[in-house]
């Protein structure tokens, strides 16, 4: 993977990948928002494949990220709170399944940062909260096979 950013003018910048390009517009969006956009991206695009797969349809999904920081230079992310809301017409320990299998295995934006973030994760499924602040199962990668998934992790 290859990525080139351009300054174009003040503080806007072109980001160009090997399939597109879009605006980075500093300070209206910051390139930290962008990076846990992408993480947040990153997840929610595998519990809307991995179901998929398996003959199910997740509607009205919503993940949102919330994160603690340094208080000082570097910035880094020391907490991550991820929230999934979505329906489907799976039972809670399949829907739950999803989440996890995300987190500990095909999220490569996640499980670039586990090792240094402490991450937790809610889930809300067909508006029941099954799941409240739990931790990842593992800090460094998991050997759990959930299979080859198909999605924006390429």
């Amino acid at each position: 993977m290859k990525i080139v950013v351009s300054h174009q003018d003040a503080m806007r910048f072109e980001a160009k990948t090997e399939k597109s390009s879009f605006i980075i517009d500093c300070p209206q969006i910051s390139p930290i928002e962008y990076f846990l956009s992408g993480i947040i991206t990153c997840s929610a695009t595998d519990v809307v494949m991995l179901p998929k797969q398996q003959g199910y349809e997740v509607k009205n999904l919503e993940v949102s990220g919330e994160v603690v920081r340094n208080e000082s230079a570097p910035r880094k992310f020391n907490t991550l709170h991820l929230e999934y809301r979505f329906d489907s017409d799976a039972d809670d320990t399949l829907a739950a399944r999803w989440v996890m299998a995300s987190l500990e295995t095909y999220c490569s934006t996640i499980n670039t940062i586990r090792d240094t973030t402490k991450i937790t994760y809610t889930i809300i499924h067909n508006g029941n909260t099954i799941r409240e602040n739990e931790k990842m199962i593992s800090g460094g990668g998991s050997a759990v096979d959930f299979g080859t998934l198909q999605g924006c992790n390429a």
